[in-house]
């Protein structure tokens, strides 16, 4: 007799890892070459130039080895001098680790306190700039994963860029799915990392700086050693790193960035808007609350009813049914689950991941019209 437990197959709807596209899974079955030949070289030179689309800047892009948060580490440490002060907007846990980061290397922080699941206000910011013009620069995240919530990152580059204050802006979970337009919007530092919107397993980070960001690289006097973004840079044009890079990762890197730029940038960002309507109409029609108030295109989070226990819920979704969200961090633990519409993720995929939200609530005992969400995502689909 068929067991259905044998037959359970592993679905991924986290904030990253994102699933891979068959592309990417098989460049890393290649047979392994070395980092310093020829074909490495050019092999790094070309995901260089297409992540440069991903970024919508004609900014060098550095490949880091390490994961988005060595990136955001080394964004701190080439861009600050000791005793400088800098804003940082602390909406989640992500903006929180920019604070720490910068404590970290004796950079003093004045922070703008958000209330997690609120997007902050630009006018709150300008008022902060104004109170303390002596800032070197703001540090923010695109999308705070930790909430789901989404930051005007445009309306804080009109901000900083008639002033003398850099803005740093982590974009680990949404690039490529929540728009950040780098050059036109004047966006002085940008980081990210490779496995969500770019479809790459964990382990390569990225940033790309524009010119008044690279001035203060100059002056920047902080410690600094395998995370010297000159010593990247400088490689990076001749199609190297400057210690051993994850080259079987940028093999995979590679495939992922000829899906992206085949499929284009703005196209990309206009199929996780859509992906991200058909869910958070779904969730409506379950009577569920969004938790974030201005939600992003990366993912959903969703207030779960107080009868039910997250931990214990996103755990069955996991262990029985195969289903992976992303529960609650800190104080969020066990309230909120979040659904990731994120990278190589289509239509048919979120319908799969709306049909087991449902059926799993219905399991812990919710009373909820079963059925509603997946109708709901389908009309928006279907327009």
């Amino acid at each position: 007799m068929l067991n259905p437990k044998n037959m359970k197959k592993p679905l991924l709807f986290t904030p990253g890892p994102t699933p891979l596209p068959p592309e990417t899974s098989l460049a890393m079955a290649q047979p392994i070459d070395y980092h310093r030949s020829p074909a490495a070289a050019a092999l790094i030179q070309d995901v260089l130039e297409k992540l440069k689309h991903v970024f919508q800047t004609e900014n060098d892009v550095l490949c880091l080895t390490t994961s988005g948060t060595g990136a955001m580490e080394g964004a701190v440490a080439n861009l600050l001098c000791r005793g400088d002060k800098v804003l940082v907007i602390r909406s989640g846990k992500f903006g929180e680790r920019w604070s720490d980061i910068c404590t970290a290397y004796g950079v003093e922080v004045i922070p703008i306190h958000v209330t997690w699941g609120e997007s902050v206000e630009p006018s709150v910011v300008a008022s902060h700039l104004t109170a303390y013009p002596e800032v070197k620069a703001v540090f923010a995240t695109l999308c705070e994963t930790s909430t789901g919530a989404l930051h005007d990152i445009e309306a804080l580059a009109q901000l900083t860029q008639v002033r003398p204050t850099l803005l740093v802006v982590d974009a680990v979970s949404a690039l490529g799915a929540d728009d950040l337009q780098m050059d036109t919007w004047g966006v002085d530092a940008v980081v990210s990392c490779s496995q969500k919107g770019l479809m790459t397993p964990p382990g390569i980070a990225f940033a790309s700086l524009n010119a008044r960001a690279w001035e203060a690289v100059a002056r920047a006097d902080l410690p600094k050693y395998y995370l010297d973004f000159r010593k990247a840079r400088d490689a990076g044009s001749e199609g190297s790193t400057p210690y051993t890079p994850a080259i079987t990762l940028i093999h995979a890197l590679q495939a992922s960035l000829n899906l992206l730029c085949a499929e284009g940038i703005r196209n990309t960002i206009a199929r996780h808007a859509r992906l991200a309507q058909a869910t958070r109409s779904a969730i409506a029609a379950l009577g569920l609350q969004p938790f974030a108030t201005r939600p992003a295109n990366t993912l959903t989070s969703i207030r779960l009813p107080a009868e039910v226990d997250g931990k214990a819920f996103i755990a069955l979704m996991r262990e029985k049914h195969g289903i992976t969200y992303a529960g609650g961090q800190s104080q969020l633990r066990g309230k909120i689950a979040r659904i990731a519409h994120l990278g190589w993720i289509n239509e048919n995929d979120v319908i799969v991941a709306i049909a087991a939200f449902e059926r799993g609530l219905v399991e812990v005992g919710c009373k909820l019209p079963l059925g509603a969400g997946v109708a709901a995502a389908q009309e928006v689909l279907s327009r």
